[in-house]
């Protein structure tokens, strides 16, 4: 009789208990480390970003898992126009009433493609639904309760990138560009199987999008301490490189929509403006949504939509601040 012999393998309990074992016996010089009042301060942002956003994002992640199980795509194709160029806007609309974060928005669209829906009309939707659903614009104005502009002007500027790039599309774009693969129909859910969708799109969300907050919220409190303050001052006072700053920022930390206005609202030090453009920029051009594109809809896809829309975000960003903000 034989008995089978299960491989060990390190797991991320293991490395859990080895952290809190290697914490405990260095408390003593952790707390010394502690009493330093840069890493206070530090702290003190860390916690206040992940507290504020925390709530936001978890109601986002349980929206956008209650969307996967129980709306269809098919809905949204009955709704639109059969002119693609009419049906732009109204796909950007959409993103009201079927919100969802930048992770979940791409698979979304790849199900309206795979329905017949204009390809211009999909890419719409992915670029909207992360950005001006009602989550989103709700954190946006808790984050900045002195400027109510700014929830108006994330919603015009974000609204106005998903558009531009949808009418861009359809004028410019071309089928092939687009990977075989993302044309094929997805298999639908039965009713059985909506609450395990539910559940486990929520988890699946909450856990990626919950590590893109620690990271924000670290950097944001690595700024707070590490950067000099005249950096800043500096920087607040170019405006051209402030934007320019913010928006390869928003691609870098690829934070989820629900919670990037926290860390755009702890960085007071800026103007208003170049925090626009992170808000604007972030949720519709990522690392994350990068590569997430091009496993979706190929790398072709992907070189040519993301630089574009990088542009075309900030440029909408700078217009609707321009006319909405002081």
């Amino acid at each position: 009789m034989t008995t089978a012999v299960r491989a060990s393998r390190i797991t991320s309990l293991h490395v859990f208990c080895a952290v809190l074992v290697l914490a405990i016996l260095a408390r003593p010089l952790l707390t010394e480390v502690a009493a330093a009042p840069a890493l206070r301060t530090a702290a003190t942002v860390f916690v206040a970003v992940c507290v504020q956003a925390l709530p936001f994002l978890v109601f986002g992640v349980l929206l956008s898992g209650v969307i996967a199980a129980f709306v269809s795509p098919a809905a949204l194709r009955r709704a639109l126009p059969s002119r693609p160029a009419a049906a732009v806007p109204v796909a950007g609309a959409a993103g009201l009433v079927l919100p969802g974060c930048e992770c979940a928005s791409v698979p979304v669209a790849r199900r309206l493609i795979g329905q017949g829906v204009p390809d211009a009309a999909a890419l719409t939707f992915l670029l909207a639904a992360p950005a001006i659903n009602p989550v989103v614009l709700v954190a946006t104005a808790v984050a900045f309760p002195g400027e109510p502009r700014m929830v108006a002007a994330r919603f015009a500027g974000s609204l106005a990138t998903a558009c531009v790039m949808g009418w861009l599309w359809q004028r410019a774009g071309r089928a092939e560009w687009i990977a075989d693969r993302a044309r094929r129909s997805a298999p639908t859910t039965g009713g059985a199987g909506r609450w395990a969708v539910l559940a486990e799109t929520a988890r699946h969300d909450l856990v990626s999008a919950g590590g893109f907050l620690v990271l924000g919220a670290a950097t944001a409190a690595a700024l707070s301490v590490l950067v000099p303050p005249e950096w800043m001052d500096a920087l607040a006072g170019q405006l051209l490189l402030a934007i320019v700053v913010m928006a390869v920022l928003a691609v870098v930390l690829a934070l989820c929509s629900e919670a990037d206005a926290f860390v755009a609202a702890s960085l007071s030090m800026l103007p208003l403006l170049p925090r626009l453009v992170f808000l604007v920029v972030g949720p519709a051009v990522d690392v994350k949504l990068i590569a997430l594109q091009a496993g979706t809809f190929g790398r072709a896809f992907a070189a040519r939509f993301a630089p574009v829309t990088f542009v075309v975000a900030i440029l909408c960003a700078c217009a609707a601040g321009s006319v909405i903000l002081p």
